[in-house]
């Protein structure tokens, strides 16, 4: 039975959380958009599947760590028959420009609230949908417990940017008090560079950075910073 690989590349751009997404040369599913991926060749392990295919199809070398998010199948999710897929999940702040190649005619970034949820307006080819929903959950559940949206901030950054990074992830609003109270109450998160933002308008805003010695992807936040949930 054949092992593929399917990527859920996702950054945050210009306030809004994006996915990269290829477009289909090749049958089934032709001209359809899909998450980057293939099949696994002879003597080749999943994660370097994964990356082999990401520079095929989109130029781009992985820039930071692949984390496997699930698999998916084998049955009644390629024409073709049974096919098993593992999928990865890669989160990182900054990407090279990507550009087509292998198996896929265009490659593109994509706002991901036009494709996953109750606006969606373009379908996926395979089962990409739910490939793309679980990555985007994990990506929102990542950075509640991880200090991993500081990555998509400059070194010094100010509370308010730090928080435009997570309304992007989690799609929604947040208080700016409660929020600002929260990620500098929060033990071991950010520290204080004693300096002021020149930029924007309005009053300085004080500037911090990641607390010193912290890893954006390994250390866990205690309490988390947990995203509203929608009441039932």
């Amino acid at each position: 039975m054949p092992v593929a690989v399917d990527l859920v590349v996702l950054t945050v751009t210009e306030g809004s959380l994006h996915v990269l997404l290829v477009e289909r040369a090749l049958a089934p599913d032709k001209g359809l958009l899909a998450l980057p991926g293939g099949f696994l060749l002879a003597h080749e392990n999943l994660a370097d599947a994964a990356r082999r295919e990401l520079c095929e199809e989109t130029g781009i070398t992985p820039p930071g760590h692949l984390e496997q998010l699930r698999s998916y199948g084998p049955l009644n999710r390629d024409p073709r028959g049974p096919v098993l897929s593992v999928a990865y999940l890669l989160f990182a702040p900054t990407f090279a420009t990507p550009q087509a190649g292998g198996d896929a005619a265009a490659v593109q970034w994509h706002k991901v609230e036009d494709l996953a949820g109750p606006n969606a307006t373009t379908r996926l080819a395979f089962d990409h949908d739910q490939i793309l929903a679980d990555g985007i959950e994990r990506a929102r559940a990542k950075i509640e417990y991880s200090p991993l949206a500081a990555a998509f901030c400059p070194p010094e950054f100010t509370i308010a940017e730090l928080r435009s990074v997570y309304e992007a992830v989690w799609g929604c609003r947040l208080d700016p008090r409660n929020f600002h109270r929260k990620a500098t109450k929060t033990v071991g998160f950010l520290e204080t560079t004693g300096k002021m933002s020149a930029e924007g308008v309005g009053r300085p805003a004080a500037l911090y950075r990641l607390a010193e010695g912290i890893s954006p992807n390994a250390a866990i936040l205690d309490p988390p910073l947990s995203r509203p949930r929608k009441s039932q």
